[in-house]
């Protein structure tokens, strides 16, 4: 599992979307780490520089591999910000080992199908032959299982969108970790499954800002600070020093 790590404090760990990788988080970085964070930046199977392993992807496995990740890399709670995909793995872990999550910050993502927007067009964007040659910009350059192996991680990773995930979220009561769920106003997920969602979890504020799916990379000015403030305990609602400096 390839991954970088930048900074010196307590561990916080970015896990980015499908088909793209560390890179992605390239507006947020720099701003956790300025805030005295040890940011780690894993690449999951299949995704950018790491490699893809045999048989088919799922949420599932992936969520035991950053369970491993944070076992061997990190060893002591971490903070987790799940972007799209990421986001789902990130609650797969606090679901199956708590004890690893200190705090949770879940961003865009719905976790079964009844949180998808009626009409939502990403699905069918990602199929798309525009799609798949800016994907393939980033993918080409640095995966170890070369340029032709993307055909096939591509049809893994539609074949895992189009299925998964289906959380029931009455689970979700056994998360422990305080949880700050985000997302666009024009994402691909309802505000109504989000608001169920946090209604599910034990600990969880919601915090909707003007954006899409790539929110973090729209509105960074704005999505930093309310990460920051939610991970070192402020209520984002009254922790204007946050936003005005």
């Amino acid at each position: 599992m390839w991954h970088e790590v930048t900074g010196e404090g307590d561990p916080l760990v970015l896990l980015h979307g499908g088909f793209v990788g560390a890179s992605s988080f390239f507006a947020q970085v720099p701003a956790l780490v300025e805030a005295g964070y040890r940011v780690h930046v894993p690449e999951r199977r299949g995704h950018a520089h790491t490699p893809d392993v045999e048989g088919p992807l799922s949420y599932s496995e992936m969520a035991d591999d950053t369970v491993a990740y944070l076992e061997q890399e990190v060893g002591v709670p971490a903070h987790l910000v799940g972007w799209s995909d990421g986001a789902v793995v990130a609650l797969l872990v606090a679901l199956r080992r708590p004890e690893l999550v200190a705090r949770m910050v879940l961003i865009g993502q719905y976790y079964n199908s009844s949180g998808r927007v009626a009409g939502g067009d990403l699905v069918a964007y990602l199929n798309s032959p525009e799609a798949v040659t800016f994907l393939r910009r980033a993918y080409d350059p640095v995966s170890p299982d070369g340029p032709d192996h993307f055909s096939v991680v591509h049809a893994k990773m539609m074949h895992m969108i189009a299925t998964e995930p289906e959380i029931a979220l009455d689970t979700l009561a056994e998360i422990t970790a305080p949880t700050l769920v985000l997302q666009g106003d024009r994402d691909e997920v309802t505000v109504e499954h989000s608001l169920a969602v946090v209604a599910a979890l034990p600990e969880a504020r919601l915090a909707m800002l003007p954006g899409t799916h790539t929110l973090p990379l729209e509105r960074p000015e704005l999505v930093n600070p309310l990460i920051l403030s939610f991970l070192r305990g402020a209520d984002p609602a009254l922790d204007w020093n946050a936003f005005t400096g």
